[in-house]
């Protein structure tokens, strides 16, 4: 019974054009949202029209659809993509850090102060033995060794960090988790 059901998914047109049941798996976008969201990830200014025409809609129903993903929080904003090495911010660093155990109930208002920080791209509150992840970008290592010292290894909360430097940082520019059949393999 099985194998009937993924023959008839394979003759369907839907499936020659990339959809694939995990695609939908608990996301609450059809399809239709999820191609105006990857277009959307790989060129945020896209014009209504051009993003109607790239998914086969009117542009009326793509500005409805845009507005409802908007409504519901599946687009939460538009963002440059900064080359942050033309802004003097070369360095990239993860720093993971774990807090004290009697540092556990104070893990929102340290969240708040990991965002506060200069140079702070993003802060990751993590499962397992790091408590977060904090990606910087700076401008070199002394600065990097600054921020580390004075901003996280001074603080009486921390018990410990250890920080990796980025050497590069490929974006998909997909829908993350979107399953296309037969569109990556894996290296050799």
């Amino acid at each position: 019974m099985r194998k009937i059901a993924v023959r008839r998914a394979r003759r369907s047109p839907a499936w020659q054009e990339g959809w694939h049941p995990l695609n939908n798996l608990h996301s609450g976008l059809d399809e239709v949202d999820q191609r105006i969201v990857t277009l959307l990830m790989a060129d945020g200014r896209l014009a209504n029209n051009a993003l109607a025409a790239r998914v086969g809609i009117a542009p009326s129903t793509c500005l409805n659809r845009l507005r409802s993903l908007r409504q519901r929080g599946v687009i939460r904003g538009v963002h440059a993509d900064i080359d942050l090495a033309a802004i003097g911010r070369s360095l990239q660093a993860m720093i993971a850090v774990r807090l004290q155990a009697h540092a556990r109930s104070r893990i929102e208002p340290f969240e708040r102060y990991l965002a506060s920080l200069p140079g702070v791209l993003n802060v990751y509150f993590l499962a397992g033995p790091d408590d977060f992840l904090v990606h910087v970008a700076v401008q070199d290592p002394p600065t990097l060794r600054a921020f580390v010292v004075d901003h996280l290894s001074a603080g009486q909360d921390v018990a410990m960090t250890v920080t990796s430097l980025i050497f590069d940082h490929v974006r998909p520019g997909t829908l993350p988790g979107a399953v296309t059949p037969g569109a990556v393999t894996a290296p050799r």
